[in-house]
């Protein structure tokens, strides 16, 4: 079963709080736009039905109208000949010439009626889908933009425990000298050690305030 029953109620449907509802919005928008565009063709072949409709009554009163312009030709012969019986037969001819041609005026007013209102509901359904396709491209540009914002993370975090690691290493590799050097350190060596030290460990400090943020 579709989102939407009739024409109404998707002129009439909020898309945001539908959407709200939703567990999967890009999904339900998608199967909202597939019934809109459904109902869009519909809407569309109604019209053009109506527009043929219209053609063929305006070809017929064409047609009538030169069949009452033809009895009131024939009338006013017959009048000239003296024939007052056939004037009248032709304008009795005229007339249910002229009565069909009311019939057919009325009935292309009604078509245009129709028309105008097709036209306003295809307007309207039109207005509606490219809504819903605004929505679809914001959603779908929010959820690219959450991807890349994982992926960078990701990246952060495989760069800072790189770095982590590789500090790591250094300090490790730091006290494996220490302790092979250990029987005859001299001075010097003792200073740089510690300054060595004290660096490694204040980039350590910062890095590791940088990857608890």
């Amino acid at each position: 079963m579709g989102v939407f029953s009739r024409f109404k109620d998707i002129v009439n449907a909020n898309i945001n709080a539908l959407l709200d509802k939703a567990e999967d919005p890009e999904k339900m928008l998608r199967l909202m736009m597939q019934e809109m565009e459904d109902t869009l063709i519909e809407l569309k072949s109604s019209c053009a039905a109506r527009m043929a409709s219209k053609i063929r009554i305006e070809r017929q009163i064409q047609e009538k109208e030169a069949l009452a312009s033809r009895w009131q030709s024939r009338a006013q012969m017959a009048v000239e000949r003296g024939r007052d019986d056939l004037a009248r037969e032709a304008l009795v001819e005229k007339r249910k010439e002229s009565e069909m041609l009311a019939a057919l005026s009325s009935e292309v007013k009604n078509y245009d009626e129709l028309i105008s209102q097709s036209r306003s509901e295809i307007d309207q359904l039109e207005t509606k889908l490219a809504q819903a396709k605004s929505k679809l491209r914001l959603l779908q540009q929010k959820a690219q933009a959450a991807r890349q914002a994982g992926q960078a993370e990701s990246h952060l975090n495989a760069d800072s425990d790189s770095r982590f690691e590789s500090l790591q290493e250094k300090i490790d590799r730091m006290y494996a000298a220490n302790d092979l050097n250990r029987k005859k350190p001299s001075a010097d060596e003792i200073f740089r050690s510690m300054e060595e030290k004290a660096e490694i460990e204040k980039e350590l400090e910062e890095l590791k305030k940088e990857v608890s943020r």
